[in-house]
């Protein structure tokens, strides 16, 4: 138990410090000081920076994956008002951390995507998980003739996640929510509607 502590501790104190400053710019050393771990430990549960990367990407994925699956699924809210609550969801996440860190796999996407296939392949595979929880929750919407069944929930699913990641980029730049709301505000008066 205690050697996944540790483990554990590396990543989330990675995951912070990638989160605010990028992962070129975050060194094992930092991390090591952060979380007050030598450095032999470290490479005990991670063989390279590049392991270590992936396993901070696949922490946050899936704790990310089922804060959607909480969001997206709830049969107790009409699917449109799940996307709803997932939209002011991240909202109050980028007020919360002062419009700085935004989304660590959208962020790591544009660091690292054009790096290493390694991460890109890693990031796209989150992304794809992320899109069948959207997918699901339109297809809802759809059967239920509260949006236009037209599109397929696939391409709105794809729609919708790389606006909002494009929207949460301009928030953080420009330290406002307005890109995010202008977004939501589209996607639900002119996208999401029935026929």
């Amino acid at each position: 138990m205690k050697n996944t502590a540790t483990r554990d501790k590396l990543i989330d104190s990675g995951a912070e410090l990638i989160a605010q400053q990028g992962y070129n710019a975050t060194g094992i050393n930092a991390v090591l000081k952060t979380c007050g771990v030598p450095k032999g430990s470290f490479y005990h549960y991670f063989s390279s920076k590049e392991d270590f990367g992936l396993a901070v990407i696949e922490r946050f994925a899936d704790d990310y994956d089922a804060s959607l699956a909480a969001l997206l699924e709830d049969p107790a809210l009409p699917p449109l008002e799940r996307l709803r609550r997932y939209f002011a969801t991240g909202r109050a996440h980028m007020l919360d951390c002062d419009h700085t860190t935004g989304c660590l796999i959208g962020n790591l996407g544009q660091e690292l995507s054009g790096q290493s296939d390694t991460f890109r392949d890693a990031l796209n595979l989150v992304f794809q998980r992320w899109e069948k929880r959207f997918v699901a929750c339109l297809s809802q919407a759809q059967a239920d003739g509260t949006i236009n069944a037209a599109i397929p929930p696939e391409a709105l699913a794809s729609f919708i996640l790389s606006g909002w990641e494009g929207a949460i980029l301009r928030a953080k730049t420009l330290k406002s929510l307005a890109p995010m709301e202008h977004f939501e505000a589209i996607l639900f008066d002119q996208v999401l509607v029935p026929r």
